[in-house]
């Protein structure tokens, strides 16, 4: 467990700017994942078939392309976000204490995100989560963020409360098409009709927030410092990632394995690449040298 408190260099940098910004947060897992460019999915617990697989599709995309996907642990929508960016990354929000995760039926799942995750709260240990505490939650997962996706929401729904914080903080709101003879797609047709990005694939994602994340992006250059210990790669480290690449496209889970190194360092190094315009990426989580 990590305690990280406002204004200090771990603290999340999006979080801080936020009016109401927690003074201090209990972090467990990989602290790291929260200076990676973060994206929220967020959407109905009782999801369509439909929902799921999107939320997985986009959450996979996502996490290839660099970004910390974040969420709540809730049931549906969260938890396919959650599930699909185990590997790359992924941040649970806690309404509660850390030792009580909600709904308990996913502490397996709060285990798998601690390998390559995150878990934050706001909330001392013992506290049990009350319905007052969710919206308190949805406020710092739009905090995280550049950007929030709703995936799937009926008219009154949690996530669109994510969704108006996320208008408040100045933050990008996403929202998937559904049918509109689908009650847990009102709330999404809604917010398209009231301006939001219309998300069909990662890539309507990423071109809008590619831009607002190349400055928090490099602040991960300026202040390597920042990131925990074993997330900044040394020279050697750095040059052995970088020889692992060519013009030949190749899985990033592939180049964690040669190299030796976590994931998160992995990434870091092809941040770098990619602001310095020498990395490029492809579809199913491959990059190559440019």
């Amino acid at each position: 467990m990590t305690f990280v408190a406002l204004g200090e260099p771990d603290y999340p940098r999006r979080l801080q700017m936020i009016d109401d910004a927690p003074p201090l947060m209990a972090v467990r897992g990989h602290p790291a994942v929260l200076k990676l460019p973060a994206v929220a999915l967020v959407g109905a617990r009782n999801a369509s078939a439909a929902g799921v697989r999107f939320a997985e599709r986009l959450a996979r995309d996502l996490g290839a392309a660099g970004f910390a996907v974040v969420s709540g642990l809730a049931r549906g929508i969260d938890a396919a976000a959650h599930r699909a960016s185990l590997a790359t990354g992924t941040i649970a929000v806690l309404a509660g204490g850390h030792d009580h995760i909600y709904p308990r039926e996913h502490t397996d799942l709060a285990e798998a995100i601690l390998a390559q995750g995150a878990l934050v709260s706001e909330m001392p240990f013992g506290h049990e989560p009350r319905a007052r505490d969710f919206p308190r939650r949805n406020r710092l997962i739009s905090g995280l963020c550049a950007g929030v996706v709703v995936v799937e929401a009926a008219r009154r729904s949690g996530s669109l409360i994510t969704a108006r914080f996320a208008l408040e903080q100045g933050r990008e709101v996403f929202a998937v098409p559904g049918s509109p003879l689908d009650p847990r797609t009102e709330g999404t047709n809604d917010l398209i009709k009231q301006g939001a990005t219309l998300v069909t694939d990662a890539a309507d994602v990423i071109a809008v927030l590619r831009p607002i994340i190349g400055f928090s992006v490099e602040l991960h250059a300026e202040e390597p410092e920042a990131l925990a210990p074993g997330a900044e790669p040394g020279a050697a480290e750095r040059a052995r990632i970088v020889e692992l690449l060519g013009p030949t496209p190749v899985p990033i889970d592939d180049l964690v394995r040669l190299s030796g190194s976590s994931p998160a360092v992995v990434r870091v190094v092809l941040l770098e690449l990619e602001l310095a315009g020498r990395l490029e990426r492809h579809g199913g989580a491959l990059v190559s040298l440019l």
